[in-house]
Parts: C-alpha cells; sequence; structure tokens
C-alpha cells in the first residue's frame, strides 16, 4: 500500500470533544463541530483516514472495552451520515505505568499499523494531534506531526512551546485538512 494517502488521526480533541475527567460512554462522545466533515472531505480526495489512541480509561475502570466499542459504533454512524469512514482505529488500553509498548508516545500502535497494513513506512504521513505525547510519537515514527488547538492543543502549546518551531499548528482538524488538501492540490 502506498503511503501518499493516508492522515493518522488522534481521537479526543482532534475528532471529539476531550475531558480530564475521560470520554466514558457515547452520549460523552461529541464529535468537535467540523471533524466529522473533515475526515468525510479527506475520504473522497481519496485518503484513508486511520486513528490511533490511547484509551487508558479501560485499565483504570471507567468504561469497558465493551462500552468503547459502543463509542466506536456512535462515531462511525456519525461519520457515516456525513459521507466518511474511517480506515482502521487502533487503540491502547492500558495506564503509564504499564510500560507497555503501544502507549503513545511509545510506537507501538504505530508499528503495529505498519505491520497490519502492510506499510513500508510512515515517513510524511501526517499525523494529527493534541498533545505533546501525539508530536513524540509522530517524531518517533518519522511521521510528519501536526497539532490542533482543540482539546488539549492550547495547553500543549503553552507547555511546550520551545519544540514545537517545525510543526503545523492549526485550529482544529478542518482547518487543518482544508490546508492539507489545498496544498495537495497545487
Amino acid at each position: 500500500m502506498k503511503n501518499k494517502k493516508i492522515v493518522l488521526l488522534d481521537r479526543d480533541g482532534v475528532i471529539n470533544h476531550d475531558s480530564d475527567n475521560y470520554i466514558k460512554s457515547p452520549d460523552e462522545w461529541i464529535p468537535i463541530p467540523g471533524s466529522l466533515e473533515a475526515i468525510a472531505k479527506l475520504n473522497q480526495a481519496g485518503y484513508k483516514v486511520i486513528v490511533l489512541t490511547n484509551q487508558s480509561g479501560i485499565s483504570r475502570n471507567y468504561f469497558t472495552v465493551d462500552t468503547l466499542s459502543k463509542m466506536h459504533e456512535k462515531f462511525y454512524q456519525l461519520l457515516e451520515n456525513v459521507g466518511g469512514h474511517i480506515e482502521a482505529l487502533f487503540f491502547c488500553p492500558h495506564l503509564p505505568e504499564d510500560q507497555c509498548d503501544c502507549r503513545k508516545p511509545k510506537p507501538g500502535l504505530f508499528d503495529e499499523l505498519v505491520k497490519r497494513m502492510n506499510l513500508s513506512d510512515l515517513n510524511n504521513t501526517p499525523y494529527v494531534g493534541d498533545s505533546y505525547k501525539d508530536i513524540e510519537v509522530a517524531r518517533k515514527v518519522n511521521a510528519t506531526p501536526i497539532l490542533v488547538k482543540t482539546g488539549k492543543g492550547e495547553r500543549t502549546i503553552s507547555q511546550h512551546s520551545n519544540d514545537l518551531a517545525k510543526v503545523g499548528i492549526y485550529n482544529n482538524l478542518a482547518d487543518f485538512v482544508n490546508d492539507y488538501l489545498r496544498l495537495r492540490e497545487n
């Protein structure tokens, strides 16, 4: 599979509203205005969209894998309603202290993605996130780090401004997608 037509996204704070208390139910899973339409726009331009997300709320017993599946069913249905879909969704259920390889900023989810999707690498593939962990993991896997100001993005900017010199920063996912597709047309 060619890597040129893939966009990678974090979930909470990029696609849906985030909470320091975690998103624990389908009712709490609320899309950020314009995010679902932005994914559909990528699909219409021929891009495969893949989501990679930490979901430690499972290990914290805030919600179950079944509840997470119900959140994602809501996501997929709302996305389908605007003409979009995602190719795959990878999540890490572990706590930071578990020292797993899949919890961002470690690259395990991305390594799994490369293996399962039969990719050669993730070089220059955008990874859109709202936290510094997202920036770190994008750099580790040679993806292009993109930061949105939604979710924890503003906090990330204020806490890590010195480390964001070569990171594309956008107001939200829709702004990134509009700019990204415009640059690809030229």
